[in-house]
């Protein structure tokens, strides 16, 4: 199962930007890095957001496909350099995406 999400959605009243979208089991990796860094981070499965871990797919052995990695877009610029991203990929993630938040909405 191949999912697709958004660059940018808005997750509990805030615009949150995607990071990447990974096999599940890397996006948690990552997110523990983050949380390390003081980064707030949510995973967003085909079926629900998630800013707990480990979850529910995790433990009863879910879903483990393609998860997008977000976080709060003004945490972006941290979020990248704690993950290495060069300078370079930082300014072209910080450019704004084409279609703005979408309305997806989530009080999970």
């Amino acid at each position: 199962m191949s999912a697709a999400y958004e660059d940018r959605a808005l997750y509990q009243g805030d615009v949150w930007v995607r990071i990447d979208t990974l096999p599940r089991i890397m996006a948690e990796g990552w997110r523990r890095n983050l949380m390390d860094g003081g980064v707030v981070s949510v995973v967003r499965t085909p079926f629900q957001w998630s800013m707990g871990s480990p979850v529910i797919e995790i433990e009863t052995g879910g879903y483990q496909g393609d998860v997008g990695l977000y976080v709060p877009e003004v945490q972006l610029a941290e979020a990248l350099a704690l993950l290495g991203f060069e300078p370079e990929e930082q300014e072209a993630a910080d450019a704004p995406a084409a279609g703005m938040p979408d309305t997806d909405r989530a009080d999970t």
